[in-house]
């Protein structure tokens, strides 16, 4: 067992000593952007209501949040394009600092959903019909795009592009050639869409402006270096 493990060493150091001589490598990243202009965007709103009892609560944000669903479904967004995000009924308290105690006033209940808007010239009118039909609660919406993936393989080109300037540069200034490709690794890709935040405010054609989303990509690439 000795033996063989002593023959493994011997291989693995000549294996090694062997990489060397042959010379060694240079690791570069590289980065690709892309804008985009959106052609959607997704809507988070919903209704806030509070009342002397839970189920008082409950029942009026429920009636509040399906008027503000019917509007929904009448301006032509499609029932699978809206989701409730979250539901919750919650005591509120009113604390006595004199008797250190805190007494139950009232329930709260919040029900919020998020919208898939495929329209973007729609945007507006469709905001201002939310908010007529009962939404209190608009967290913000954010502009995307469909189809992202030509999108991000342009970017992934960019980046490559930007890994192998950059590789070349280097191995230039070092007086040395730049060889094959070693190994190449993606990491961090993203799309940044444009979050924009609303107010709780009524407003009429309210107006929006997507401007672009910027699409990332990123790439790790090691190439041989020869002497």
């Amino acid at each position: 067992m000795r033996s063989i493990l002593a023959t493994i060493g011997l291989i693995t150091m000549l294996s090694t000593t062997s990489a060397a001589a042959e010379g060694g490598t240079i690791t570069v990243s590289g980065t690709g952007n892309v804008s985009v202009v959106p052609d959607m965007a997704n809507i988070t709103l919903g209704v806030f209501n509070t009342a002397a009892t839970a189920q008082e609560a409950v029942s009026g944000m429920s009636d509040s949040i399906g008027a503000v669903i019917d509007g929904l479904l009448e301006a032509g967004i499609d029932e699978t394009d809206i989701q409730t995000s979250s539901l919750r009924v919650n005591p509120i308290q009113d604390y006595n600092a004199d008797s250190d105690r805190s007494r139950i006033t009232g329930y709260s209940a919040q029900s919020m959903v998020t919208v898939r808007v495929t329209e973007i010239d729609e945007l507006g009118v469709i905001l201002d019909q939310v908010l007529s039909n009962g939404a209190n609660q608009l967290n913000g919406l954010q502009f995307d795009v469909a189809d992202r993936e030509p999108h991000l393989n342009a970017a992934r080109e960019r980046a490559v592009a930007d890994a192998m300037a950059k590789a070349q540069i280097y191995t230039n200034a070092a007086g040395v050639s730049l060889g094959g490709i070693v190994s190449m690794s993606e990491s961090g890709g993203r799309v940044a869409p444009v979050a924009m935040e609303m107010s709780n405010a009524r407003a009429s054609g309210v107006p929006v402006a997507a401007g672009d989303i910027s699409i990332s990509a990123n790439v790790t690439m090691t190439y041989a270096i020869e002497d």
